[in-house]
């Protein structure tokens, strides 16, 4: 993440999550500047202001109940797909397929507000994670590990997805049988 980019958030208990403030590089943070939220995006305590995009992690944690981390960021190729209006959803890679899966673009939603939040919202359940249109990325997992790991091959893939069809020209896509044979595989 660079500088104050991008925010992350951890489910601490049924109702509760922890989230990095507002303004804060996460370099430089400290535990008492994390803020404990509602899983509606209301601040509850702690010393920091909470992200403007509480209610974005907070969406997520509502409808999916196994998620127990959200990681926001604007990785470079990845949000460069995402001002592109294009979804990374291309069965190039073989640990995209199993692990990642498909990326889905969700809608532009103004940075900060309720619309964001429900931009993401049919992607929740089905989904490792989105891409926020004009904004950047977001994943989502059963701990923080894999939040942030599938962050890291959100962008691995994007950088891939980037290299070759618009560096070489073509990427060689794994059929429906190929993806269908890992999924039973490894899936």
């Amino acid at each position: 993440m660079d500088a104050n980019d991008g925010n992350i958030s951890v489910k601490i208990s049924e109702n509760q999550i922890l989230c990095t403030p507002t303004g804060v590089s996460k370099g430089f943070m400290e535990e008492t500047g994390l803020v404990k939220a509602d899983l509606w995006g209301n601040a509850l305590e702690g010393e920091g202001k909470p992200s403007t995009e509480i209610k974005m992690h907070a969406m997520v944690y509502r409808e999916n109940p196994d998620v127990r981390a959200v990681v926001h960021a604007h990785p470079k190729t990845a949000t460069a797909f995402a001002v592109a209006g294009i979804p990374l959803d291309k069965p190039i890679l073989t640990e995209a397929v199993v692990l990642l899966g498909p990326i889905p673009l969700a809608p532009y939603a103004v940075p900060g507000t309720e619309e964001v939040p429900k931009s993401i919202e049919p992607f929740c359940r089905d989904y490792n994670g989105a891409l926020l249109a004009n904004h950047g990325a977001l994943t989502w997992g059963e701990d923080l590990t894999k939040a942030w790991f599938l962050m890291e091959a959100m962008e691995h893939y994007a950088e891939i997805l980037y290299k070759t069809l618009y560096g070489i020209g073509r990427a060689n896509e794994l059929t429906v049988e190929q993806v269908n044979k890992l999924l039973e595989l490894y899936g």
